[in-house]
Order: structure tokens, then sequence, then C-alpha cells
């Protein structure tokens, strides 16, 4: 069968009319109840709840990794010669300062590991940045007992390490030949920007990502997490203020360009690859 050729247009045309046409589905005026029901109910809770605030600005997270993280960083700390013991406990832990899903962590996985991480440290990131961060963490705490939400925490990390390994055993002789044919291609960019730009770059993009899905809390809770969720679109917006700002000062309009296109490329690999060519 042929496959159908797409412009980027028109693939942004679809999708965006896919996400539209599952945010306002009539699913309450369908006069029955079965699985076909209950799986337009949740396609539409998921592009209400997840796509705009939670996958958008991860695939932007991505991007902004692809394009102004050097490739020379990624090996430093996750390649196959950066010290193990830290390359599995900083890729393990790494999901705390996220409020991510699963879904959310697909494209920051898929991204670091384009850059040249080594597949057990991008695996221990994938499966422990959901359960591992500090959102989910408290939440659990509060509601079950600290001692849950510790005995999650630790679990997560200790499980992903697991995997990790496990994986980067299975694979490692593809892991090799990835390594090899990278190392021969690396190039050592020169630096455009000091490492606090783009710091502050990232803790904007992630400070919305945290702010705009910030829980509301259950009834009866209050303190610094009802306080936080009442102001967090004041936060969530000073927090794209603060990005804006920084882009306009010290990014050029090339790299937002470059940016865009590495962001565009994500959201394509994620959301669509399967039914558009």
């Amino acid at each position: 069968m042929q496959k159908i050729e797409l412009k980027e247009w028109q693939k942004f045309f679809l999708m965006g009319f896919l996400f539209i046409l599952f945010y306002f589905l009539p699913v309450e005026m369908l006069r029955f109840r079965n699985p076909f029901y209950e799986a337009l109910a949740l396609v539409k809770w998921y592009a209400r709840e997840h796509v705009l605030l939670c996958l958008v600005p991860a695939f932007f997270i991505a991007g902004a990794i692809s394009v102004f993280v050097s490739q020379a960083s990624v090996l430093k700390y996750f390649g196959p010669k950066a010290n193990k013991i830290l390359a599995y406990c900083v890729a393990s832990v790494s999901g705390t300062i996220l409020a991510v899903c699963s879904c959310t962590v697909l494209p920051l996985f898929s991204s670091i590991y384009k850059r040249g991480a080594g597949l057990g440290p991008a695996i221990a990131f994938l499966y422990s940045g959901p359960a591992i961060n500090v959102l989910a963490i408290i939440m659990t705490a509060r509601i079950l007992g600290w001692q849950l939400g510790l005995a999650r925490a630790i679990s997560a990390i200790v499980m992903s390490i697991v995997l990790g390994l496990l994986m980067h055993l299975l694979f490692i002789r593809e892991e090799r030949e990835k390594h090899a044919s990278a190392n021969s291609l690396i190039t050592q960019d020169e630096e455009k920007h000091s490492l606090w730009q783009i710091v502050l770059q990232f803790v904007f993009m992630i400070a919305f990502l945290v702010f705009a899905n910030w829980a509301e809390p259950k009834a009866g809770i209050s303190g610094f997490w009802a306080n936080v969720f009442q102001i967090k679109w004041l936060l969530s917006a000073f927090s794209l203020f603060g990005l804006f700002f920084v882009l306009k000062l010290w990014f050029d309009g090339d790299e937002i360009q470059a940016w865009t296109e590495a962001t565009w490329g994500f959201a394509k690999q994620i959301t669509c690859k399967l039914t558009i060519r």
C-alpha cells in the first residue's frame, strides 16, 4: 500500500484539527454507554487535561535540550565513558523537578538519548520521571502517609536503576556501535551562551510545567500546597514572561527557529509517527 506524503503544514493542520475535535467532543450527547463511549470520553479527558499543559511544554523542553545542551555535556554525564554510578544516580532522580506523566516524559527521554546518553541512564530517567516528581511524592505522602510516600520514592529510584542496567546489558552491542559511530561525528561547537543563561531558560520552562499542572488539594488541606494552587496561573504567567525575556535578551532568531523545528520534530515523532509519514 502506497503511503501518502503530507507537507509540514498539512501535518500541523491535521494534528490541530484532531486535537480540537477531541477537546470539544460531545460525548455526553451519546445515548449509550459502552466501551466505545468510554474510549471517546477518555480521549476527550486527555486532550483537555494533558495536551496543552503537559505535552506541549515537554516538547519545547525536549527541543531545547536537543538544540541548546551540547552533546559533549550529555556524553560527559550520561555517555558510555561517564561515571556509571553518577550517571544512573542523576538519571534516576532528575524527575523530582519535573511534574511529568508517563507520556510527557517521552520527548524528554528521546531528546537526551539522541544527544548521546547511554540507553541505561536514559531508561532510568524514563522510568523514574513520572514516579519520582516532587508533586506526586508529596501527594502520596499527604494522602496515604509518609511511609508510602517514602517507599514510592525509594522503589522508583531502585527499580529505574535496575531496569536501566538490564536494558544496557540486553542492548550492549547496539550501544557500542551507536557510540562508536557517534564519537566520530562529534564536533566541538563554540559555546554561544554561558551556562547560567541556559540554566535560566530551563528554569522558566520547568517552572511553567510545574505550576501550570499544580493539582488542586483535597478538601481540608491548607498551607503551602493550597496557597500555591490559588496563584498557580499567576506563577505560570510569570514563568512565561521570564522565558520570553530570556529569549529576547540572549537568543537570536536562528536559534529560536532551530528550537521550534526541533520541537515540531518531537511533536511529530511522539504523537503521529505511526499514522503520518
